[in-house]
């Protein structure tokens, strides 16, 4: 997706350049600061929380479920 957007920046157009210059950063941003650190960090301090199923849901999910082979 960087590429894409960098490639947005080599454009003869002034605002073609800075739209996809912009883009860029922002990919970049996302996927350095919020998808490596920023992600793990809320996992790790939510911890057995982060995988919360409310009971509804459990029990739609169970009753669907395939039957498990012995």
């Amino acid at each position: 997706m960087i590429a894409v957007a960098a490639g947005f920046a080599a454009a003869p157009s002034i605002m073609v350049k800075i739209i996809g210059f912009g883009m860029a950063v922002a990919i970049l941003v996302d996927v350095t600061l919020v998808r490596l650190l920023v992600v793990p960090a809320t996992l790790a301090i939510l911890g057995r929380r982060t995988w919360y199923l409310p009971t509804p849901l459990h029990r739609l999910t169970t009753a669907t479920a395939p039957a498990r082979m012995p």
